[in-house]
Protein backbone atom coordinates (compact mmCIF):
# COMPACT_ATOMS: atom_id res chain seq x y z
CA UNK A 1 0.00 0.00 0.00
CA UNK A 2 1.23 3.53 -0.92
CA UNK A 3 2.58 5.92 2.03
CA UNK A 4 0.44 8.57 3.13
CA UNK A 5 1.02 11.91 2.29
CA UNK A 6 2.52 13.76 5.68
CA UNK A 7 4.72 16.23 6.40
CA UNK A 8 6.60 16.41 9.99
CA UNK A 9 4.89 20.05 10.32
CA UNK A 10 1.90 18.70 9.57
CA UNK A 11 1.59 15.72 12.03
CA UNK A 12 2.57 17.99 14.93
CA UNK A 13 0.43 20.54 13.76
CA UNK A 14 -2.43 17.66 14.13
CA UNK A 15 -1.04 16.09 17.19
CA UNK A 16 -1.05 19.63 19.47
CA UNK A 17 -4.28 20.09 17.94
CA UNK A 18 -5.85 16.77 19.83
CA UNK A 19 -3.78 17.06 22.40
CA UNK A 20 -5.41 20.93 22.79
CA UNK A 21 -8.88 19.29 22.57
CA UNK A 22 -8.57 16.66 24.90
CA UNK A 23 -6.86 19.10 27.29
CA UNK A 24 -9.63 20.61 27.35
CA UNK A 25 -12.06 18.24 28.90
CA UNK A 26 -14.60 18.69 25.99
CA UNK A 27 -15.06 16.19 23.14
CA UNK A 28 -15.57 16.81 19.41
CA UNK A 29 -19.01 17.55 19.18
CA UNK A 30 -18.99 19.70 22.09
CA UNK A 31 -15.83 21.94 20.56
CA UNK A 32 -18.26 22.29 17.02
CA UNK A 33 -20.91 23.34 19.22
CA UNK A 34 -19.01 26.14 20.85
CA UNK A 35 -17.78 27.18 17.40
CA UNK A 36 -20.94 26.25 15.05
CA UNK A 37 -18.84 23.81 12.77
CA UNK A 38 -20.21 20.51 11.94
CA UNK A 39 -18.61 18.02 14.07
CA UNK A 40 -16.60 16.80 10.79
CA UNK A 41 -14.79 20.23 10.55
CA UNK A 42 -13.29 19.46 13.77
CA UNK A 43 -12.01 16.04 12.45
CA UNK A 44 -10.57 17.93 9.04
CA UNK A 45 -8.42 19.94 11.44
CA UNK A 46 -6.65 17.59 13.02
CA UNK A 47 -5.96 15.49 10.48
CA UNK A 48 -5.02 17.72 8.53
CA UNK A 49 -7.44 17.75 5.51
CA UNK A 50 -7.69 21.44 5.44
CA UNK A 51 -10.87 23.57 5.07
CA UNK A 52 -10.46 26.17 7.39
CA UNK A 53 -8.78 29.33 7.91
CA UNK A 54 -6.13 30.61 10.38
CA UNK A 55 -8.96 32.77 11.86
CA UNK A 56 -10.92 29.67 12.43
CA UNK A 57 -8.22 27.89 14.15
CA UNK A 58 -7.45 30.39 16.27
CA UNK A 59 -10.94 30.81 17.55
CA UNK A 60 -11.01 26.80 18.38
CA UNK A 61 -7.85 27.40 20.12
CA UNK A 62 -9.65 30.00 22.36
CA UNK A 63 -12.58 27.69 22.80
CA UNK A 64 -10.13 25.63 23.92
CA UNK A 65 -8.10 27.70 26.22
CA UNK A 66 -4.95 26.57 24.57
CA UNK A 67 -1.96 28.08 26.79
CA UNK A 68 -0.09 30.89 25.08
CA UNK A 69 2.84 29.32 24.02
CA UNK A 70 1.27 26.30 22.35
CA UNK A 71 -1.40 28.54 20.95
CA UNK A 72 1.50 30.65 19.28
CA UNK A 73 3.29 27.69 17.83
CA UNK A 74 0.04 25.98 16.54
CA UNK A 75 -0.40 28.89 14.81
CA UNK A 76 2.99 29.24 13.06
CA UNK A 77 2.67 26.07 12.19
CA UNK A 78 -0.57 26.15 10.76
CA UNK A 79 0.39 27.70 7.22
CA UNK A 80 3.31 25.92 6.19
CA UNK A 81 1.64 22.25 7.74
CA UNK A 82 2.36 21.21 3.98
CA UNK A 83 5.59 22.19 3.58
CA UNK A 84 8.39 19.38 3.05
CA UNK A 85 11.75 19.30 5.49
CA UNK A 86 11.55 21.35 8.54
CA UNK A 87 15.12 23.34 9.76
CA UNK A 88 14.74 24.72 13.41
CA UNK A 89 16.67 27.33 14.61
CA UNK A 90 16.74 26.77 18.69
CA UNK A 91 18.89 29.62 19.33
CA UNK A 92 21.83 29.47 21.99
CA UNK A 93 21.69 25.96 22.21
CA UNK A 94 19.03 23.18 21.50
CA UNK A 95 15.73 22.23 23.88
CA UNK A 96 15.44 20.30 26.82
CA UNK A 97 12.57 18.96 24.99
CA UNK A 98 12.86 17.68 21.72
CA UNK A 99 9.24 17.73 20.75
CA UNK A 100 9.64 17.02 17.12
CA UNK A 101 12.03 14.60 17.34
CA UNK A 102 10.27 12.73 20.45
CA UNK A 103 6.84 12.83 18.64
CA UNK A 104 8.69 10.97 15.52
CA UNK A 105 10.56 8.58 17.41
CA UNK A 106 7.38 7.23 18.99
CA UNK A 107 5.32 6.88 15.63
CA UNK A 108 8.44 5.01 13.83
CA UNK A 109 8.80 1.52 13.18
CA UNK A 110 12.35 1.50 12.16
CA UNK A 111 15.29 3.62 13.56
CA UNK A 112 18.91 3.53 11.52
CA UNK A 113 21.60 5.74 13.52
CA UNK A 114 25.08 6.90 12.77
CA UNK A 115 27.80 9.06 14.69
CA UNK A 116 30.99 9.60 13.38
CA UNK A 117 32.97 10.26 16.87
CA UNK A 118 31.28 9.35 19.67
CA UNK A 119 28.10 7.15 20.43
CA UNK A 120 24.90 7.73 19.45
CA UNK A 121 22.74 9.97 21.84
CA UNK A 122 20.12 6.92 22.31
CA UNK A 123 22.74 4.47 23.45
CA UNK A 124 24.39 6.53 26.24
CA UNK A 125 24.49 5.79 29.52
CA UNK A 126 23.59 8.91 32.21
CA UNK A 127 27.02 9.52 33.14
CA UNK A 128 28.27 9.52 29.68
CA UNK A 129 25.74 11.96 28.50
CA UNK A 130 26.51 14.16 31.57
CA UNK A 131 29.88 14.58 30.91
CA UNK A 132 29.14 15.32 26.82
CA UNK A 133 26.39 18.15 28.45
CA UNK A 134 28.91 19.64 31.00
CA UNK A 135 31.35 19.80 28.66
CA UNK A 136 29.25 21.85 26.37
CA UNK A 137 29.67 25.49 25.95
CA UNK A 138 26.10 26.46 25.42
CA UNK A 139 23.90 24.14 27.68
CA UNK A 140 22.95 26.05 31.16
CA UNK A 141 24.46 23.57 34.35
CA UNK A 142 20.78 23.92 35.78
CA UNK A 143 19.42 22.18 32.81
CA UNK A 144 21.43 18.93 33.18
CA UNK A 145 19.15 16.78 35.11
CA UNK A 146 16.26 17.43 32.89
CA UNK A 147 18.32 16.75 29.57
CA UNK A 148 19.10 13.34 31.28
CA UNK A 149 15.58 12.61 32.27
CA UNK A 150 14.44 13.14 28.42
CA UNK A 151 16.82 11.30 27.26
CA UNK A 152 15.80 8.77 29.53
CA UNK A 153 12.47 8.98 28.30
CA UNK A 154 13.63 8.70 24.28
CA UNK A 155 15.16 5.87 25.14
CA UNK A 156 12.06 3.82 26.65
CA UNK A 157 10.87 4.23 23.13
CA UNK A 158 13.57 1.57 21.87
CA UNK A 159 11.60 -1.30 23.89
CA UNK A 160 8.53 -0.36 22.24
CA UNK A 161 9.25 -2.62 19.13
CA UNK A 162 11.23 -0.29 17.41
CA UNK A 163 13.88 -2.17 14.67
CA UNK A 164 16.90 0.24 15.45
CA UNK A 165 20.17 -0.23 13.83
CA UNK A 166 23.50 1.76 15.10
CA UNK A 167 26.32 2.44 13.24
CA UNK A 168 29.61 3.69 15.60
CA UNK A 169 32.90 4.27 14.60
CA UNK A 170 35.67 2.30 16.18
CA UNK A 171 37.22 5.36 17.74
CA UNK A 172 34.08 6.69 19.59
CA UNK A 173 34.99 3.06 21.54
CA UNK A 174 38.16 4.32 23.01
CA UNK A 175 37.23 8.23 23.36
CA UNK A 176 36.83 8.43 27.05
CA UNK A 177 34.20 10.79 28.10
CA UNK A 178 33.86 11.07 32.07
CA UNK A 179 35.83 8.88 34.34
CA UNK A 180 37.41 5.59 33.46
CA UNK A 181 35.05 3.83 35.14
CA UNK A 182 32.31 5.12 33.42
CA UNK A 183 34.08 4.92 30.00
CA UNK A 184 33.98 1.14 30.92
CA UNK A 185 30.22 1.39 32.18
CA UNK A 186 29.50 2.77 28.63
CA UNK A 187 31.14 0.41 27.02
CA UNK A 188 29.52 -2.41 29.07
CA UNK A 189 26.09 -1.06 28.62
CA UNK A 190 26.75 -1.25 24.18
CA UNK A 191 27.29 -4.88 25.16
CA UNK A 192 24.52 -5.73 26.90
CA UNK A 193 22.23 -3.57 24.95
CA UNK A 194 23.20 -5.22 21.83
CA UNK A 195 22.14 -8.68 23.13
CA UNK A 196 18.53 -7.22 22.86
CA UNK A 197 15.74 -7.72 20.57
CA UNK A 198 15.77 -5.40 17.55
CA UNK A 199 18.51 -4.03 18.27
CA UNK A 200 21.76 -4.38 16.21
CA UNK A 201 25.13 -2.19 16.51
CA UNK A 202 27.48 -2.45 14.02
CA UNK A 203 30.75 -1.04 14.26
CA UNK A 204 32.92 1.11 11.39
CA UNK A 205 36.24 0.07 11.84
CA UNK A 206 39.18 2.84 12.11
CA UNK A 207 40.99 0.39 9.67
CA UNK A 208 38.70 1.61 6.75
CA UNK A 209 39.82 4.94 6.78
CA UNK A 210 37.89 7.11 4.81
CA UNK A 211 34.44 6.25 4.36
CA UNK A 212 30.74 7.40 3.50
CA UNK A 213 29.76 8.74 6.80
CA UNK A 214 32.26 11.90 7.08
CA UNK A 215 29.82 15.04 6.46
CA UNK A 216 28.23 14.22 9.81
CA UNK A 217 25.98 12.29 12.38
CA UNK A 218 22.19 11.65 11.16
CA UNK A 219 19.28 9.07 12.10
CA UNK A 220 16.96 7.79 10.01
CA UNK A 221 13.20 7.06 10.74
CA UNK A 222 11.45 5.00 8.44
CA UNK A 223 7.03 4.61 9.78
CA UNK A 224 4.27 2.54 8.93
CA UNK A 225 2.08 5.06 6.70
CA UNK A 226 4.15 7.83 6.11
CA UNK A 227 7.45 8.36 4.05
CA UNK A 228 10.65 8.14 5.69
CA UNK A 229 12.76 11.22 7.14
CA UNK A 230 16.14 11.87 8.47
CA UNK A 231 17.07 13.85 11.22
CA UNK A 232 20.08 15.44 11.97
CA UNK A 233 21.32 17.96 15.00
CA UNK A 234 23.88 20.98 14.74
CA UNK A 235 24.74 23.05 18.24
CA UNK A 236 21.44 24.77 17.78
CA UNK A 237 19.63 23.85 15.23
CA UNK A 238 17.51 20.82 14.16
CA UNK A 239 17.02 19.39 10.67
CA UNK A 240 14.07 16.91 9.38
CA UNK A 241 15.05 15.78 5.79
CA UNK A 242 12.08 14.68 3.84
CA UNK A 243 12.27 14.86 0.16
CA UNK A 244 12.93 11.70 -1.61
CA UNK A 245 15.82 12.83 -3.37
CA UNK A 246 17.69 14.00 0.14
CA UNK A 247 16.49 10.88 1.93
CA UNK A 248 17.30 8.63 -0.84
CA UNK A 249 21.02 10.22 -0.31
CA UNK A 250 20.99 9.07 3.26
CA UNK A 251 19.91 5.87 2.39
CA UNK A 252 22.91 5.44 -0.03
CA UNK A 253 25.09 6.55 2.95
CA UNK A 254 23.66 3.73 5.26
CA UNK A 255 24.25 1.01 2.20
CA UNK A 256 27.59 2.33 1.93
CA UNK A 257 28.48 2.33 5.85
CA UNK A 258 26.56 -0.98 6.30
CA UNK A 259 29.12 -2.49 3.40
CA UNK A 260 31.97 -1.72 5.50
CA UNK A 261 31.18 -2.15 9.20
CA UNK A 262 31.82 -5.22 11.01
CA UNK A 263 28.53 -7.79 11.60
CA UNK A 264 26.57 -8.18 14.57
CA UNK A 265 29.02 -10.83 16.35
CA UNK A 266 32.22 -9.23 14.94
CA UNK A 267 31.14 -5.71 16.41
CA UNK A 268 29.97 -7.43 19.85
CA UNK A 269 33.35 -8.74 20.06
CA UNK A 270 35.15 -5.53 19.70
CA UNK A 271 33.33 -3.82 22.41
CA UNK A 272 33.67 -6.70 24.71
CA UNK A 273 37.75 -6.66 23.64
CA UNK A 274 37.69 -2.67 24.69
CA UNK A 275 35.97 -3.36 27.67
CA UNK A 276 38.19 -6.12 28.86
CA UNK A 277 41.52 -4.19 27.96
CA UNK A 278 40.56 -1.07 29.99
CA UNK A 279 39.30 -3.37 32.91
CA UNK A 280 42.91 -4.97 32.97
CA UNK A 281 44.66 -2.00 32.83
CA UNK A 282 42.62 -0.96 36.16
CA UNK A 283 40.12 1.02 35.37
CA UNK A 284 37.66 -1.46 36.32
CA UNK A 285 37.51 -0.19 40.15
CA UNK A 286 34.58 0.16 41.84
CA UNK A 287 32.30 -0.77 37.95
CA UNK A 288 29.29 -2.64 38.52
CA UNK A 289 29.11 -5.81 36.38
CA UNK A 290 25.55 -5.14 34.89
CA UNK A 291 23.62 -8.27 34.71
CA UNK A 292 22.24 -9.52 31.36
CA UNK A 293 18.55 -9.19 33.20
CA UNK A 294 18.91 -5.68 33.45
CA UNK A 295 16.02 -3.80 31.98
CA UNK A 296 17.04 -1.98 29.07
CA UNK A 297 17.09 1.02 29.33
CA UNK A 298 18.44 1.10 32.76
CA UNK A 299 16.27 2.72 35.50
Amino acid sequence: MPKRSSTTRGREFGEGMRAVIKNSGLNAREVADLVSWDEAKVSDVVTGKGGVSRLEVALLLGVCRAKADERDHLLELFPERDLSGWWQPHGRCAPVRPRTALTNLAAAETLISWHTHAVPVLLRTAEYEHAVLTASATVPVDELDERLGVLQEMQKLLTNGLDCTFYIHELALDLQIGEPEEHIGQLQHLILTANREKIRILVLPAAAGAHAGMAGPFTQLKFPKYQSLVWTETENSSLFVETKEAVGGYADVIRALDEISLDEDESRDLIIRRCVRLQEAGGSDGVEQRDSGEPFPPS
